[in-house]
């Protein structure tokens, strides 16, 4: 009995401690962010809100850029965002409302680099879910952010589909 639970616990330490393959990073530049069409906040403050969005989305990223090969980066350079819905005002409350005139969008260009810095893949893009709110996913449902990063979902897939290394 003592063997097979100092087997069981070396293949889990084992396991735990092996390097993932998984290793691609990611840098996410905001560039002149206070033109952004619309990273409006309803209720909360406004840079809290910012700070939020940013950091949400930044992480992504970062589990996108993950599914990439070792000693890859991929570097983003967002300059536009506009989120799923319209803030609007009533009473002291604003709120965000989504409806599927308010469709999300993100304006960005991107770098994909080897590990020695070379260029692998770039491009300036405009991604948009104009059928965001018809989609079956639930992968998102419930989370913040669900429409936009199931957007970014679809467009990394399609544009990296040749380098995405699978669990």
């Amino acid at each position: 009995m003592k063997t097979s639970i100092y087997i069981v616990t070396l293949l889990i330490s084992t396991l735990l401690l092996t390097p993932t393959v998984f290793a691609a990073d990611s840098e996410v530049i905001w560039t002149d962010y206070k033109s952004y069409r619309d990273i409006n906040e309803g209720n909360d403050g406004r840079k809290q809100f910012r700070e939020r969005t940013f950091k949400d989305l930044e992480k992504h990223f970062a589990t996108l850029a993950a599914t990439l090969p070792e000693g890859q980066t991929l570097k983003i350079d967002v300059t536009d965002v506009d989120l799923a819905g319209d803030t609007h005002i009533g009473g002291i409350n604003r709120m965000r409302i989504v409806k599927h005139m308010y469709s999300p969008r993100m304006n960005f260009s991107y770098q994909l680099l080897d590990a020695d810095g070379t260029v692998i893949k770039s491009d300036d893009v405009v991604v948009k879910d104009m059928n965001f709110m018809s989609g079956n996913s639930l992968k998102y449902r419930n989370k913040s952010l669900g429409y936009e990063k199931k957007m970014l979902d679809d467009w990394f897939d399609k544009t990296f589909k040749e380098l995405i290394i699978t669990k």
